[in-house]
C-alpha cells in the first residue's frame, strides 16, 4: 500500500484509477479487499485502485494486542457475511475477536408469545457473529496495507466532476483524480450525492437508538435477544464474558432523559423495560444515541459511480441488517466488475453497472421492506393486533419450514 502523496498543485494530467472508493471504513475498505484479486499486482489488465478517506488511519505495523474496550462498539455479522469473509480471505483473523450467536430470541413484552431461531436447527456452527467494529477495522486495513493500492489519507473530496472517463475528483489538497468507477462508500456525510444531484428518501421513524455496552449477571450463552415494546424495540447482542451491546429505541425525549440518568436509575429503567429473560443488568458502559431513519438514495448507479452502504441505504438498527446488506453490495458489484473484465468493458460501464443494479435490486427492496415492516408492525399499540402478533409468534416455532426460510434470510445465506 502506497503511502499517501504529499499535497501537489494541480496539473493537467491527473492520477488515473479504475476504481476509486471514497471512504475507507468498514464498507469501503472491505470493497478494496474484496476488488484484491483483480488488481493489478503481476496482472497487466489488473484494476488500478484507489481510496480516498478523511480520518486518519491508525499505523499498519501496529502489533500490539488489541483489548475491546468496554465501551466498543460492535457489530452482528451474518452467517453469510462470515462466508464472504472466509472468500476475503479474513476470517481467519477476525473470528479471534467474534463471539457467535447461537440462538436468537423474539418476544414482545406483555405478550406470551415468542420465536427462538437455534443453529443447531438449521445445520450451522452460529447464527452469526458480534464482532467489535474497531477489530474489524484493524484487520480490514492490516490486508489493505499487502495490497498494489493507492491511499489519500486523510483527504477529502472538494469537487467532483463528470468527466469523459469517468468522474474528475479534485482533493481540498489541490490534487486531481481521474476514476473509470467512482464508489461512493463514506456514509452520506460527505455531501457528495447531493452535490451530484442524488437525493434521498427519508422517513424518520421519530426515534433514537441507544447504543450502550452493558454487563450481565449470568452468561449469554451466546444467545441474541429482539424485544418489541410499546415504547419501541430493543436488542441484545452477545460480546466476550458477560458483555452484551445494547440497542434500546425510544423517543428523542426518553433517550435524553434516559442518557442523562447515573447508572443506578438507568439499569433499574432498562431492567424494567427488558425483564430478566437474559438475567440482571449489573453495569453499562458510555452511552451513545443516534436519530434513526430510513434513508435510500434515489439512484444506486449512474455511467461510472456506484453508491454502498449507508451512502446508498440506512436501516432501523434492530433488525442488524445495514452492514449485512452493504457487504452483499460489495460482492455483487465486485462479482459485476469481474464479469465484465471478462468481457473487455471497464468498471464504470454502463454494461458493469446496469450487471450490479440487477443483482442488488431484488435483495435491496426486500431487505427494506422487511426491516421497515417489521418495525411499522409491532409500533402499532392495539390489544388484539397485539394477540395476533403473539400468536404469530407462537405459531413460527411451529413451522418450522417457514421459520426455516425466515431464519436463512436474516443470517444472509437466501435472499
Amino acid at each position: 500500500m502506497s503511502e499517501p502523496a504529499a499535497a501537489s498543485p494541480v496539473t493537467s494530467a491527473p492520477e488515473r484509477f479504475d476504481v476509486v472508493i471514497i471512504g475507507g471504513g468498514l464498507v469501503g475498505a472491505s470493497l478494496a479487499c474484496a476488488l484484491a484479486p483483480l488488481m493489478n499486482g503481476q496482472q497487466e489488465d489488473g484494476l488500478r485502485v484507489a481510496v480516498v478517506e478523511a480520518n486518519p488511519l491508525p499505523p499498519a505495523e501496529d502489533t500490539g494486542r488489541f483489548q475491546p474496550s468496554f465501551d466498543a462498539r460492535a457489530s452482528a455479522i451474518a452467517a453469510g457475511s462470515r462466508q464472504r469473509f472466509i472468500a476475503f480471505g479474513l476470517w481467519e483473523a477476525m473470528r479471534e475477536h467474534a463471539t457467535p450467536i447461537r440462538t436468537i430470541h423474539v418476544s414482545e413484552r406483555g405478550h406470551l408469545g415468542a420465536t427462538r431461531m437455534r443453529a443447531e436447527e438449521l445445520g450451522v456452527p452460529a447464527l452469526g457473529h458480534v464482532i467489535p467494529n474497531a477489530w474489524m477495522g484493524r484487520v480490514l486495513h492490516r490486508r489493505l496495507a499487502e495490497l498494489p493500492l493507492t491511499w489519500y489519507c486523510p483527504a477529502r473530496v472538494a469537487q467532483i466532476s463528470v468527466s469523459a472517463q469517468g468522474h474528475r475528483l479534485l482533493l481540498e489538497d489541490g490534487r486531481l483524480i481521474e476514476a473509470g468507477l467512482t464508489v461512493l462508500a463514506d456514509g452520506g456525510r460527505s455531501g457528495l450525492k447531493e452535490r451530484l444531484g442524488i437525493h434521498s428518501e427519508t422517513h424518520a421513524y421519530e426515534q433514537q437508538a441507544l447504543i450502550a455496552t452493558v454487563e450481565m449477571s449470568q452468561p449469554h450463552a451466546g444467545v441474541a435477544y429482539e424485544r418489541f415494546t410499546s415504547e419501541g424495540p430493543m436488542a441484545l447482542l452477545p460480546l466476550g464474558g458477560r458483555r452484551m451491546e445494547l440497542i434500546w429505541t425510544r423517543s428523542p425525549g426518553e433517550t435524553a432523559a434516559l442518557m442523562d440518568m447515573p447508572e443506578p436509575e438507568f439499569l433499574k429503567a432498562l431492567q424494567a423495560a427488558f425483564g430478566e429473560r437474559a438475567g440482571r443488568f449489573r453495569r453499562v458502559g458510555q452511552r451513545h444515541a443516534y436519530p434513526l431513519s430510513l434513508i435510500r438514495a434515489s439512484e444506486g448507479t449512474r455511467p461510472g459511480l456506484a453508491v454502498l452502504g449507508n451512502a446508498a441505504h440506512s436501516l432501523h438498527p434492530v433488525a442488524g441488517q445495514g452492514f449485512n446488506l452493504a457487504l452483499r453490495g460489495v460482492t455483487d458489484l465486485v462479482a459485476a466488475i469481474a464479469a465484465g473484465q471478462a468481457r473487455g468493458d471497464a468498471a464504470g460501464d454502463v454494461s458493469v453497472l446496469s450487471d450490479f443494479e440487477s443483482r442488488r435490486g431484488a435483495d435491496r427492496d426486500n431487505v427494506v421492506l422487511f426491516s421497515d415492516g417489521l418495525i411499522r408492525l409491532f409500533g402499532v399499540e392495539s390489544r388484539w393486533l397485539g394477540h395476533a402478533r403473539a400468536a404469530g409468534l407462537i405459531g413460527l416455532n411451529l413451522v418450522s419450514p417457514l421459520k426455516r426460510l425466515l431464519a436463512r434470510r436474516s443470517m444472509g445465506i437466501e435472499r
